[in-house]
């Protein structure tokens, strides 16, 4: 690919995660319908929706079939259990069971790729590869689940700060790695830039994985004097990212996917008028995405 897609003028490559007006955490944000969300979403030119799993319940396939009638794309969904760790369900056939559910209300709702947190070090083994290894064995036997029902999986490494409790999958060194290991089709990576922006590799790492291994791009930014590792995200824009150079690196594999604004912030974006949220997420996105 030749240098960036420009957005200043078609911004069709816009997508919403609906973490971003508070959705996915009860309690929190507007408390909009998918219906509403998709609607606005329309109305501004968005080209694509990432729902959470708390707002689909039973409706996945009358959610996706709304989706898609508003001309837009349903470019993910949030997300499968903890598959290891102190967050996951146990026993740990609750978790693969749940994992195996959420594979499934991906594929009714037509969602083109089902994100994984993969979950924290695994108590007892002080150990990361032992960790990686229950997860890569746990992902591995899903993924002809994934395949038939037309999901990819998306490992998305996180942020090295949530390694005890939330992913031991901090680098996407280590996703390319598991993909490999796994080598099914169905098994990709998802990149955000909340969890990337520090990463010097970043580019080496996305080309040796490849634009059909990445399913997802993920927009926000890093406060520099961030309050809450979890809910303080920024705005693009706001923080300290390099946000070209990183859109720079995932487009340099032949990437032409979506651009999924996902921002978690309880003290602020949650708190203001979702259709603001909206107009600022087009404004930044053609302008300093």
């Amino acid at each position: 690919m030749n240098g960036l897609r420009d957005f200043s003028a078609d911004h069709s490559a816009l997508a919403l995660n609906t973490a971003t007006l508070g959705h996915n955490v009860e309690g929190q944000g507007a408390g909009w319908s998918p219906e509403r969300i998709i609607d606005a979403c329309a109305e501004r030119g968005f080209g694509a929706i990432a729902f959470w799993r708390r707002e689909i319940g039973r409706r996945a396939v009358e959610i996706g079939e709304r989706t898609r009638a508003a001309g837009l794309d349903v470019c993910g969904l949030c997300r499968a259990p903890f598959l290891v760790g102190p967050l996951a369900p146990k026993p740990r056939q609750a978790a693969i069971d749940d994992f195996h559910a959420s594979i499934d209300m991906a594929s009714a709702l037509g969602a083109s790729c089902l994100t994984i947190c993969v979950g924290g070090i695994v108590e007892g083994t002080h150990s990361m590869t032992e960790s990686l290894k229950q997860v890569r064995d746990i992902v591995a036997e899903a993924a002809p689940r994934a395949a038939k029902g037309n999901v990819k999986l998306a490992l998305e490494p996180l942020h090295p700060v949530y390694g005890g409790n939330r992913s031991c999958l901090v680098t996407v060194r280590d996703a390319v790695d598991m993909c490999e290991a796994i080598g099914h089709a169905a098994v990709s990576v998802a990149v955000d830039v909340y969890h990337v922006w520090w990463d010097l590799s970043l580019e080496a790492e996305l080309n040796r994985l490849g634009k059909e291994r990445i399913a997802g791009y993920h927009l926000c930014d890093w406060m520099a004097d961030t309050q809450d590792v979890l809910l303080d995200r920024g705005m693009m824009g706001d923080g300290v990212a390099d946000l070209k150079s990183i859109r720079r690196a995932v487009e340099s594999t032949g990437f032409e996917g979506y651009c999924e604004v996902e921002i978690f912030s309880a003290g602020n974006w949650w708190k203001r008028n979702p259709g603001e949220v909206l107009d600022v997420c087009v404004e930044r996105f053609k302008t300093v995405c």
